[in-house]
């Protein structure tokens, strides 16, 4: 197997050089990254030294999965992490910026990485490079930036960052999990019903076919809807389809999302989780914010627009021109009618002593407790719940169909 000379730097930014053995410099890079190094050189054994600059076209080729692949949060994660341990082992910028594009397993990504490369190289500043893409990065990722930038401190700044994603994402994945079974269930159900209407129902069809009118009315409906799943079936599943893609069309339009976000906050539970989940954004990315030098406006600003619910932003768009007038931003939050008195005294709190940012940060590992406790809380009320519906109507089926059958048997006495 060949062996491969590296030196990479640690997650605490010390570089360290070794050998590896592995079947090719895609495998070397990945057992490096495995161990929680990151390659800055790597190099077969006895060759010269050479930077892991740019990708070889043929491991291109090999990656046609991945060329598909578009650069998603998954990766700003990635970058940004490696990017923070590169600058900490004291490799500059532009460097370590190379390095990175020659580490990129997605095309697509490693191309965005060379532009911001060329765009430092012909004088821009790191978060110049990055707002053309921004739709990726964020604006708040950004501000972060520009914060490290006029303070001197890139490499600090890009591990809060990290620090950041990571919490978002912990945060988003265990909603995402919290629904995977419930969304099963809702799968289940419509596949047992459309199941038992088109080809069980049609099985006691020719016991009922001499009662006519004389059959009970539920079993007459059942009867009835078994012959429009059998007959119309697929016609029903391209309408549902369709029906489905067109809602969900409007719900990317402003009127729907607004509809959208109107309708989860009214829901008993789950509107309180949602709201503290926002909150619990909207907190994080503030006190992230002005702990590293953006100004209180700018935060707020920034902050509402990471929230993605359209009642809550709009709502906590009017503390910003508050906060100009002279106002404090405990008192704006409680004109917003959003936050709890807890949230609000923290903020409070932290406004006397001089360590908002700090506070904010509290007050969203406080409320991201309550999000996961929540969470549980809504699941324990819905997984019974749709068993329970799927149960109903499964048994209102048989039901129907029994008394059909009792309906036959009390013909023929």
């Amino acid at each position: 197997m060949p062996e491969f000379a590296y030196r990479a730097a640690s997650t605490v930014g010390k570089l360290v050089d070794g050998h590896i053995d592995a079947e090719n410099q895609d495998a070397a890079l990945r057992r490096l990254r495995s161990q929680g190094l990151t390659p800055i050189r790597l190099t077969g054994a006895g060759r010269s030294a050479a930077p892991v600059e740019a990708p070889r076209s043929g491991a291109v080729r090999r990656r046609r999965f991945a060329r598909r692949q578009v650069p998603d949060y998954r990766d700003v994660e990635n970058f940004t992490n490696e990017l923070a341990v590169m600058l900490r082992a004291g490799l500059p910028l532009d460097r370590a910026l190379r390095v990175q594009i020659g580490m990129s397993l997605k095309p697509a990504f490693a191309a965005l990485l060379d532009d911001i490369f060329k765009s430092v190289k012909g004088g821009d500043s790191f978060s110049q490079a990055l707002a053309p893409h921004q739709a990726l990065f964020g604006e708040f990722y950004i501000n972060m930036v520009r914060s490290g930038e006029a303070g001197g401190q890139l490499a600090a700044v890009l591990s809060s960052l990290v620090e950041h994603l990571e919490r978002i994402k912990a945060l988003r994945e265990s909603v995402v999990s919290a629904l995977i079974y419930p969304a099963i269930l809702v799968i289940v159900a419509i596949v047992s019903v459309f199941l038992m209407l088109g080809f069980v129902v049609p099985q006691f069809e020719a016991l009922f076919v001499d009662m006519g009118e004389a059959l009970p009315l539920p079993t007459q409906f059942i009867v009835a809807a078994g012959h429009a799943v059998g007959d119309w079936g697929w016609l029903m599943v391209v309408v549902l389809v369709l029906a489905v893609w067109v809602f969900r069309r409007w719900l990317a339009t402003p009127a729907g999302r607004h509809w959208r976000d109107g309708r989860l906050l009214g829901i008993p539970v789950l509107g309180t989780v949602v709201s503290k989940y926002e909150i619990t954004r909207f907190a994080r990315s503030m006190g992230t914010l002005l702990g590293n030098g953006v100004p209180i406006v700018n935060a707020i600003r920034i902050a509402t627009d990471t929230v993605g619910n359209s009642r809550l932003r709009a709502a906590l768009g009017e503390v910003t021109p508050i906060i100009k007038q002279g106002g404090r931003l405990a008192d704006a939050l409680v004109r917003s009618g959003l936050f709890s008195p807890l949230a609000v005294n923290m903020v409070r709190l932290g406004e006397e002593t001089g360590q908002l940012d700090a506070m904010l940060l509290e007050l969203a590992r406080v409320h991201d407790a309550d999000v996961q406790s929540g969470v549980k809380r809504v699941l324990t009320l819905l997984e019974p719940l749709l068993i329970l519906v799927l149960g109903a109507i499964i048994a209102a089926i048989i039901v129907s169909i029994l008394m059909g059958i009792l309906a036959v048997n009390d013909l023929a006495i």
